[in-house]
């Protein structure tokens, strides 16, 4: 046998044996295209942390274009201090980010909106509040003044919150016809020093191209969930 045959017929029995290369899965559709339902427009935004127990994840904005979910940006985000809790079965005060998917009425901002936003926008002055009062006529409700029903213990003093309230966007849970107790105030605004009380935030510049991003024509919503069990985003 000549020099070196020896380990060349041992390489051949070891593919041999190894049998044929397995084929790589196929990729996976985007993410929206793997969900239960996107709200019916062609605008979505995901937000998505490794488990309930998480305070950390990731947002990602998406447009439907040509019959399919493409990726238009993505950013870091944070949820509540609390992790994430199932929406319909939230309490308030709990510093959990509700799952679910949502709809967003509209913007806010302490700072002027940036350029090419076309959603809604509220500028916040000295008399901004948004009521969590839950003995308030206005609970779950931007109040500007605020109302005598409201206390002010109860609620948020939008301009104090400087910071996070930079820019922010109204994420429709406990909204449209609110359950007392469920929670309010719960935005997609800009990050903090951590964790949120139980909205869902991103870095500054994000939340700016977000707002520059979304079209109230194509009806965007936000989707709120884990990457699996219960709570897994795909479910909604």
């Amino acid at each position: 046998m000549r020099p070196g045959a020896a380990v060349l017929v041992s390489v051949s029995l070891l593919v041999l044996a190894a049998g044929p290369a397995a084929a790589a899965p196929p990729p996976q559709p985007p993410l929206p295209e793997r969900m239960a339902d996107t709200g019916g427009g062609s605008m979505l935004i995901t937000a998505v942390a490794p488990r309930t127990s998480s305070t950390t994840g990731t947002v990602t904005w998406w447009s439907r274009r040509d019959g399919h979910w493409a990726r238009d940006g993505s950013a870091p985000a944070r949820f509540g201090s609390g992790g994430l809790v199932e929406g319909g079965s939230r309490r308030q005060g709990t510093n959990t980010t509700p799952t679910g998917l949502y709809d967003l009425p509209y913007a806010f901002g302490i700072e002027p909106a940036p350029a090419g936003t076309t959603v809604p926008y509220r500028p916040v002055r000295q008399t901004s509040w948004w009521c969590q009062d839950n003995d308030s006529r206005s609970y779950n409700r931007w109040t500007d003044p605020r109302p005598a029903d409201c206390r002010a213990a109860e609620s948020e003093h939008l301009v104090t919150y400087g910071t996070q309230y930079a820019y922010a966007l109204v994420v429709g849970f406990n909204y449209e016809r609110p359950v007392r107790g469920r929670g309010a105030g719960i935005f997609l605004h800009v990050d903090g020093a951590g964790a949120t009380a139980g909205c869902v935030s991103v870095p500054r510049d994000a939340m700016r191209r977000i707002l520059a991003w979304a079209e109230p024509g194509r009806a965007p919503h936000i989707a709120v969930g884990t990457q699996d069990g219960p709570t897994a985003i795909t479910r909604y």
